[in-house]
């Protein structure tokens, strides 16, 4: 018994010894984190995932079976956080934190949104606790991609798509966010203060077709306090050439480029002359 006794202590001292290590030991994972924040309309989109690399062998399709819920990444679960409401797919989706499963196939992949974000892996997924799931169409890739990645492409104010891709395959999915609500409101209000926001508030009806008869009251507005500005020239010349007033958009950009020119403003002297080009 004092034997059997001796051997517990002395295997338990040892245990102790090596966790110990442990904890204080820091080494580089295999399949490194990569976190993503993306501006998306007036709120920010986050996506957390680990990056497992092929190494040689076939990952799609054996290491990770088609058919099956993958974690869609290594480690923990990938998770994505949406700060505003959002819309995937033309699928409306709250604002709040999902994790982002997948079941791979070789020509068309379904992406889940979960409502379980907190979890090692898929090994306890549950269909159950799904959000949302939808499908979207793989295709082949001819340079291999050794580390699976994701990113955000072809971002706009108000849209961005996922883009997913790993060995031969890709994938990505749309994502977009209504804010003209709340920004046509937000210029409404703003306008009634001391500070009104000319400068913004038509580039905002420019860039969203809206009225431009008003977006080009408020820029002669910034015009009057920046009369040498060949930013304010160049966004006059845009509003008047997109309100169809061809002569005066030329005569405005031309005037730009020439205070361009005396400011040695090279990049201002292109965008005017690029207006001049259009209006001609």
């Amino acid at each position: 018994m004092k034997k059997i006794t001796y051997f517990l202590l002395a295997a338990f001292a040892i245990c102790s010894m090596f966790t110990a290590q442990a904890q204080g030991l820091k080494i580089p994972q295999a399949s490194s984190t990569q976190t993503i924040t993306q501006d998306l309309g007036l709120g920010k989109i986050t996506l957390v995932y680990s990056r497992p690399n092929a190494k040689g062998r076939v990952m799609l399709g054996k290491q990770e079976p088609y058919g099956t819920v993958w974690r869609t990444g290594a480690n923990s679960a990938t998770t994505i956080t949406f700060t505003d409401d959002v819309t995937i797919e033309g699928n409306k989706v709250p604002a709040g934190t999902y994790g982002l499963f997948s079941i791979p196939d070789p020509k068309e992949w379904t992406i889940i949104l979960s409502k379980t974000s907190k979890t090692w892996g898929a090994y306890s997924y549950k269909q159950e606790d799904d959000f949302l799931r939808f499908k979207v169409k793989a295709w082949n890739v001819k340079e291999p991609v050794e580390t699976f990645a994701m990113q955000f492409e072809n971002v706009m104010p108000t849209t961005a798509d996922l883009h997913l891709a790993w060995e031969h395959t890709a994938l990505s999915f749309h994502i977009t966010t209504d804010v003209d609500a709340r920004v046509m409101a937000s210029i409404d209000e703003a306008m009634k203060g001391e500070k009104k926001p000319y400068f913004a508030a038509a580039q905002y009806y420019y860039y969203n077709d809206k009225d431009m008869t008003k977006a080009l009251e408020w820029i002669t507005e910034v015009e009057k306090t920046q009369p040498k500005s060949p930013a304010v020239k160049v966004w006059k010349a845009r509003i008047l050439l997109k309100k169809g007033d061809k002569q005066a958009a030329l005569a405005t950009a031309q005037e730009g480029v020439q205070l361009a020119q005396a400011a040695k403003d090279g990049e201002y002297e292109r965008l005017n002359a690029a207006v001049v080009a259009q209006a001609k």
